[in-house]
């Protein structure tokens, strides 16, 4: 517990130095607002296909490297330290050189390292590759939610949801790739490539279209460790609970249908793309419900929602109940994160709104990272099929800290 508070404040520091010093954001000129919301949205699927077919095919790189539940979690770790480390750094260099120009690099890194994921013939050089991968992810984790919380700023409606809602479509389309590559019997290798190409590509059609953010030439300085404020500190526990089953449903879907559900070929990543299906709806839905229901109650019915999906997924591990459940979970995550985003822009706080997503979004990333190989280390110790109650319990979680949330109605 104390070393999880300790990474929470230190996550609340590294977001400090993503914090733009002037108001100022300019549109590149002869661009419209549409036109750098487009582009935004472009990075945001990017960086969703990268990671979406890396974990499309993470049942048969597990396969391909003879890993154990516990091995593939341990592994997995590579991703959030290369995160944790980057941090620091990544925020630096968005505030030192505007967060255009770092994901225009970054972007590019995180597709050439995806390819070189591809390429590992033992279990230490997947870990190398999954840290470099956490490092590019890092990066563009954090330039790419600086543009589309200015870009939000251009508009008179909340569309941070729509960013995030894109970030799942790339999942669903990654998976979907994912299960034609594998009916197809395309190695890991050249379906990486594939992507690859196609996300740089994306990259250099769409970089100009992005916002000028602000940036200061002097390099920001810690003032020692700080605690993030009551509000964002437990709304960032909700994400923390949310987003640990996301990940988890990222990273492990594919196995539990291969090794519990016990389906073979493109059917393995049937679940994930279920899951990413109603993810991404739901997302897209989320302001439309949030005019006929509370946050608050939008949120706990969430919560259980995606308890509900996973003790289905769990108590009965068959092809179609499996499958429902997983659509179930993704339908109770959708929502979560954008009423969070929509609680920080209508609270008030002492800090910018831009400082208060990019915390909330931090600590709640954390639990994105962290969740997987959590779930490694239960499933070998007590199988995997019921390590994913681990993923129930966590949506139970969110319902119980919303209600202690007043500013959340």
């Amino acid at each position: 517990m104390f070393r999880l508070f300790t990474t929470n404040k230190f996550i609340y520091l590294c977001v400090n130095c993503t914090q733009v010093l002037s108001s100022t954001v300019v549109i590149p000129a002869h661009h419209s607002k549409l036109q750098v919301r487009l582009a935004v949205s472009m990075f945001f699927f990017c960086q969703g296909v990268c990671f979406a077919s890396w974990a499309s095919r993470i049942p048969d790189i597990k396969s391909a490297l003879h890993l154990s539940e516990a091995a593939l979690g341990t592994i997995l770790l590579g991703l959030p330290i290369g995160q944790l480390v980057t941090m620091p750094f990544s925020g630096r260099a968005v505030t030192r050189f505007g967060s255009k120009n770092i994901l225009r690099f970054a972007i590019i890194g995180y597709a050439l390292t995806l390819t070189c994921i591809g390429l590992v013939k033992a279990p230490w050089q997947l870990a190398v590759c999954l840290f470099i991968f956490g490092v590019f992810g890092n990066m563009c984790n954090i330039s790419v939610n600086t543009q589309g919380v200015n870009a939000e700023a251009l508009f008179s409606r909340p569309i941070m949801a729509s960013f995030h809602g894109v970030w799942s479509s790339a999942g669903v389309t990654g998976a979907l790739t994912g299960l034609g590559m594998v009916n197809w019997h395309v190695i890991p290798y050249i379906h990486f490539c594939i992507v690859a190409a196609f996300v740089i590509l994306l990259s250099f059609i769409f970089v100009p279209y992005l916002l000028h953010t602000p940036v200061s030439k002097s390099a920001t300085s810690f003032k020692g460790f700080q605690k993030p404020a009551g509000l964002l500190l437990q709304l960032g526990i909700i994400g923390f609970c949310c987003l640990s089953c996301e990940g988890c449903m990222f990273d492990w879907s594919g196995v539990y249908f291969k090794q519990v559900v016990k389906v073979n070929g493109p059917l393995v990543t049937l679940g994930y793309v279920f899951f990413m299906a109603t993810m991404a709806t739901g997302r897209f839905l989320s302001h439309k419900l949030g005019e006929h229901f509370s946050r608050r109650k939008l949120v706990q019915v969430s919560g259980v929602t995606i308890f509900s999906g996973m003790l289905i997924a769990v108590a009965l591990p068959y092809l179609v109940s499996a499958s429902i459940g997983f659509l179930m979970v993704g339908l109770g995550v959708s929502t979560i994160v954008p009423m969070l985003y929509s609680t920080v822009g209508k609270a008030d706080l002492k800090v910018s709104k831009g400082m208060a997503i990019a915390t909330v979004s931090s600590i709640g990333f954390l639990g994105f990272v962290l969740g997987p190989p959590f779930i490694g280390y239960v499933a070998q110790a007590a199988g995997l099929q019921y390590s994913f109650m681990t993923i129930a319990f966590l949506g139970l979680g969110v319902s119980f800290l919303v209600s202690r949330v007043k500013e959340i109605q």
